[in-house]
């Protein structure tokens, strides 16, 4: 069943390296980014994994080609870095 939804434009900041990979997988899913965001967190809101296995195997190149090394357990200890001058 198709649902009604209310979407809204936010401007969100995310690390580099992560939405380089996030847009990489959108496109490799071909759907868009926010539908991509909106699936990762309506899977994680019920403790549902949201990648089959075939997409987990293209997030880990995505993430060597972008050099991304951050994982979960990253999440809640990272700090931005100072602008440049």
């Amino acid at each position: 069943m198709t649902k009604t939804v209310e979407r809204v434009q936010t401007g969100v900041r995310l690390e580099k390296r992560l939405l380089k990979v996030l847009k990489g997988t959108a496109e490799h899913l071909d759907i868009s980014l926010g539908d991509l965001l909106e699936g990762i967190s309506l899977h994680c809101l019920e403790n549902k994994p949201p990648f089959s296995a075939d997409t987990l195997k293209k997030i880990e190149q995505l993430k060597q080609v972008y050099d991304l090394d951050l994982d979960a357990a990253d999440s809640h200890n990272l700090r931005e870095s100072a602008p440049d001058q």
